[in-house]
């Protein structure tokens, strides 16, 4: 394979691992303060306890983030050189801005968290938390903000003299109509599937609970922590998973207008047509062939895919197919943004010909999204149905089947939504400028390359055991024994880490 393939491959393996743990930090640290707040104005050690546990779970994986996270940025100068030196002018901006304020935000106030258990005035304490949450929020606002300016360059120039990229407008690039939609969606992400990890192992402790049918005090008291935490769990996978298809629609029709070939590429649609049909599966996708022969077999429901790409749910709506679009981009380029029609000849000196992306990975990767994101809904569904009227889970196997797959299956279904939306976006690194195999490093090998890649996936192997271990040990301890937090008056006292 070439040194681009393999950066591809590289980038794209640290990228949807370190996402793994992004979802989880930012809504966790949010519904941890929720937790430390109910506690804060009920002074209930049920939601003491609740707050020690699950802010123990949300900082092993808030430490796995930032480990993995830095990789990420290396890899644009040692990899990705000629793609850094054509947009470093405006993809450094939003990345500084995460950094200096951003991780600067949370790293400070989580840190505080930690340690000012026995140091700080509970309601001090507590907004240490919720600035802390604050932090992982704009963090990513500016993340996406660079996602999206890669996706849609608007705010930006083209410097003929320089021949790179410059940045006219940061409010135009902070402000991206892709960001406006993705933000929102990629939040409510993050939220079924925090969501799902509270559900998850409070209903497999509540189910352990019931069965084992402990009368003591202790007992009582685990069963109605466990009890409220699922409810809680539960409630916010639905609430979450209502607003993830909510988003996931703005988001599919701006994706129609912005990048209509990455849209095309979701449905396999390889001619326009007017109602177009969303296909459940489908194979044998072959471009090349004569309309109503480009796959071999489909299940597909009449005009719903163009109600989907409709700003007004038309079922009439012409959907433009990718043969179509690739004759428009080949003989007049892309014009959505300034910076687009400034390129336009340097992208045709580059002698793109195919502006196709790989229509299995964007058809299926699209699919299993939505596929993993409605089965987290039902079982959010199930658990809030589960404690309805006092009514505790019988547990059993299906249960507990249900309970693991509670935090994965919307884990998985964020990764599957990343991998659609940077495959979906191929052939370009900055859709409609700057092709990814202009973007690479011109004097790195593909034995450089594999050999780093070899050793990442080695080391992130590692960590991931180490991770799973550290957090199935602490979840099977269960509800930690706590104390009321007393503030302590000798200030040359050590601190303590109260996880």
């Amino acid at each position: 394979m070439s040194a681009e393939t393999l950066a591809r491959w590289q980038f794209g393996i640290t990228t949807v691992y370190h996402f793994l743990f992004v979802p989880i930090t930012i809504a966790l640290s949010m519904l941890v303060a929720v937790m430390q707040t109910i506690w804060y104005r009920s002074g209930e050690e049920k939601f003491l306890r609740l707050t020690k546990f699950f802010g123990k779970v949300f900082l092993i994986n808030f430490a796995m983030g930032v480990v993995t996270g830095i990789v990420q940025e290396f890899q644009f100068g040692l990899n990705w050189s000629e793609y850094s030196r054509f947009v470093g002018d405006i993809f450094g901006a939003p990345l500084a801005m995460e950094a200096l304020i951003a991780f600067f935000l949370e790293s400070v106030f989580l840190g505080m968290w930690v340690f000012g258990w026995d140091r700080l005035p509970k309601k001090l304490h507590l907004l240490t938390i919720w600035l802390g949450s604050i932090g992982t929020l704009l963090s990513a606002i500016f993340i996406l903000a660079a996602n999206s300016w890669m996706q849609n360059p608007v705010g930006a120039v083209f410097n003929t003299t320089t021949q790179r990229a410059e940045m006219k407008n940061l409010v135009d690039v902070l402000l991206n109509p892709v960001n406006l939609v993705t933000f929102p969606h990629v939040i409510a992400g993050a939220y079924i599937t925090a969501g799902g990890i509270i559900l998850g192992i409070s209903g497999w402790h509540l189910a352990k609970l019931t069965k084992v049918s402990d009368d003591s005090d202790k007992g009582a008291a685990d069963k109605s922590a466990w009890k409220w935490a699922t409810k809680f769990g539960a409630w916010v996978m639905i609430i979450a998973g209502v607003a993830v298809v909510i988003t996931g629609d703005f988001q599919g029709k701006a994706m129609t207008t912005e990048q209509p070939m990455k849209m095309a590429a979701a449905e396999g649609l390889c001619y326009s047509q007017k109602a177009a049909g969303f296909s459940f599966v489908a194979f044998g996708f072959d471009c090349t062939k004569p309309e109503g022969q480009t796959t071999s077999f489909a299940i597909t429901v009449p005009g719903l895919f163009s109600v989907l790409g409709s700003p007004t749910y038309d079922v009439n709506t012409t959907m433009q197919g990718i043969n179509n679009l690739n004759k428009q981009y080949a003989k007049d380029g892309f014009a959505n943004t300034q910076l687009q029609k400034d390129t336009k000849a340097e992208l045709q000196a580059a002698k793109v010909t195919n502006f196709e992306p790989s229509i299995p990975v964007s058809f299926w990767s699209f699919r299993i999204m939505m596929l993993l994101g409605f089965l987290a809904i039902a079982v959010g569904i199930w658990g809030a149905l589960s404690v309805r009227g006092g009514r505790s889970p019988k547990g059993g196997k299906v249960w507990t089947a249900a309970m693991i797959a509670a935090p994965l299956m919307p884990l998985f279904a964020n990764s599957f939504g990343w991998i659609f939306a940077e495959m979906g976006r191929q052939p370009f690194v900055v859709y409609g400028v700057l092709p990814t195999m202009s973007a690479n490093s011109p004097g790195v090998s593909a034995l450089e390359v594999g050999l780093t890649m070899v050793l990442f996936t080695v080391i992130y192997g590692t960590l991931a055991v180490v991770e799973v271990g550290l957090q199935l040990h602490f979840i099977k301890q269960g509800l930690p024994d706590v104390q009321e937090p007393v503030v302590l008056e000798d200030d040359d006292a050590p601190l303590s880490f109260a996880y």
